[in-house]
């Protein structure tokens, strides 16, 4: 199975560079979701290619897994592009993988397009909300939304997101102390000292040194 899987990565990746009309949109694989761009004829056998190949080795839900994994490994290498052309193979291969839309917000979110991560982690939380680290990530987004926007709708969203990781994963250090962090935007800091009290209690270089110090300055 794992060789035929290659053998799926390898087709697709011919697949990408073997439409060349002018019908054929270019570089859509980079996008997630192809961009929901209309493809050409070609694309489109390339892709029914692509997936009967992987039916034919293993089912399409295993192949989809199998690109997954391969996403998370190009986009822990910061290969963006490859990392985003596998998710979006697993994408064909079964749309209701909730990791698909996870890995396409994570790509999105490196490339500092935050707004535009947000449906994709909205998305995979409402496959599965039970994955505390598609909260946290989702968080990071909103943070960022609202770093740039300074519209308080996204830390409110952003604290929410934490609360939801905490709920699932209520002894991880981290969720703790980027809730600390986004409490500490809010002229009332009671709340952002409540939770550094607690992330202190499980790991206090969770908490960033800089909020710490405003915290402290500020009793």
């Amino acid at each position: 199975m794992k060789f035929s899987l290659i053998l799926c990565c390898l087709i697709s990746l011919l697949a990408c560079s073997c439409a060349q009309s002018q019908d054929c949109p270019e570089g859509i694989n980079k996008l997630p979701m192809y961009g929901h761009a209309k493809k050409c004829k070609g694309q489109i056998e390339d892709d029914n290619e692509f997936i009967a190949l992987c039916e034919k080795s293993s089912t399409r839900k295993a192949a989809a897994e199998h690109m997954v994994m391969r996403g998370w490994q190009y986009l822990r290498s910061n290969h963006l592009d490859t990392s985003m052309m596998r998710f979006n193979q697993a994408w064909l291969l079964d749309s209701l993988n909730s990791e698909i839309y996870w890995g396409f917000g994570d790509n999105l979110g490196m490339q500092g397009k935050f707004k535009e991560s947000l449906p994709f982690f909205e998305r995979s939380l409402k496959l599965n909300p039970n994955n505390a680290r598609v909260w946290q990530d989702a968080s990071t987004s909103y943070g960022n939304v609202f770093g740039q926007t300074n519209d308080k709708k996204y830390l409110d969203a952003a604290i929410d997101a934490l609360k939801n990781a905490i709920r699932l994963d209520p002894n991880n250090p981290q969720y703790y102390g980027q809730l600390t962090s986004a409490y500490s935007y809010f002229m009332q800091k009671d709340s952002a000292r409540k939770y550094m009290a607690i992330t202190d209690k499980l790991d206090p270089n969770a908490v960033n040194p800089q909020v710490r110090k405003m915290l402290l300055s500020s009793k």
